[in-house]
């Protein structure tokens, strides 16, 4: 039987190399964006859902069940970029980003979990990032977000393990795609005390993104977690060497791992 898959955030970039790659394979695909009528020559259906709102959930889910029935492997793909000094981020700007990237995978998961386990059966995958293994500088509020969805699945996935429902993360490094299009950036203000070291790091940022992997190296990945009868629960996907500071964070000292960074964006 052909596996049916939600892909949250799939119109572009990542999730839309994850719903292409997937079709290929055969599988039956639903991506998700809210203005689905933006995209008329997707490979895929697009069905309209705003993660931060549950009404919108709920609906998405329900159209898939309507259509096919079942839901085997849901993956929580929407996200949202920010950047800028964290005193100077608007409140609203912190709770918008943290609804999209934290809240709303939560909602997403807690939408589809009772299908699942009707099913006894199910796999969620939560794309986060190798940010989120570190404090980054100027990028505060983005790594804090998905660093919490990273801690969210192991508490996920002890809780619904009687379930047969399986959950892991697979966390991306820089890929090229139009991420920074849609990030929010705190302006760089001509009077604020971050204003060069700030606008020397944003550059730094977007730079990075453009020189990216394919991300059709996520794709590849994220088939391979569906056919692993049990997932591990974290997976990363980048360059060697954003991989390897995940390593190198767990072994050297706190304030030489700091200072790693600070060379590394030349703070």
């Amino acid at each position: 039987m052909s596996k049916v898959v939600l892909i949250t955030g799939a119109s572009s970039g990542i999730g839309k190399s994850i719903g292409e790659y997937l079709t290929q394979k055969g599988m039956t695909v639903s991506g998700t964006s809210r203005n689905p009528q933006n995209y008329p020559d997707s490979k895929f259906p697009i069905i309209a859902l705003d993660v931060a709102n549950n009404d919108s959930i709920l609906s998405c889910i329900q159209t898939v069940l309507d259509a096919e029935g079942r839901i085997d492997v849901v993956i929580n793909n929407a996200g949202a970029g920010i950047t800028g000094p964290i005193e100077e981020i608007p409140e609203a700007e912190i709770k918008r980003n943290f609804e999209t990237n934290f809240f709303g995978p939560i909602n997403v998961i807690k939408a589809v979990l009772p299908q699942m386990r009707k099913q006894n059966s199910g796999l969620i995958i939560n794309i986060t990032s190798i940010a989120g293994y570190m404090g980054l500088p100027y990028r505060g509020i983005y790594t804090a977000s998905k660093g919490a969805l990273e801690l969210i699945t192991e508490t996920f996935r002890m809780e619904i393990k009687d379930f047969n429902i399986q959950m892991t993360n697979i966390a991306p490094g820089d890929f090229a795609t139009n991420i920074a299009a849609g990030r929010f950036h705190a302006p760089i203000k001509e009077n604020s005390p971050y204003k060069e070291k700030y606008g020397s790091v944003l550059k730094a940022i977007d730079e990075d993104v453009n020189k990216g992997n394919n991300p059709i190296d996520m794709a590849k990945t994220v088939y391979k977690v569906i056919k692993t009868k049990k997932p591990k629960i974290h997976y990363k996907v980048g360059a060697f060497m954003q991989k390897f500071s995940i390593v190198l964070k767990r072994i050297l000292p706190d304030k030489v791992y700091e200072k790693l960074l600070l060379n590394h964006y030349k703070l």
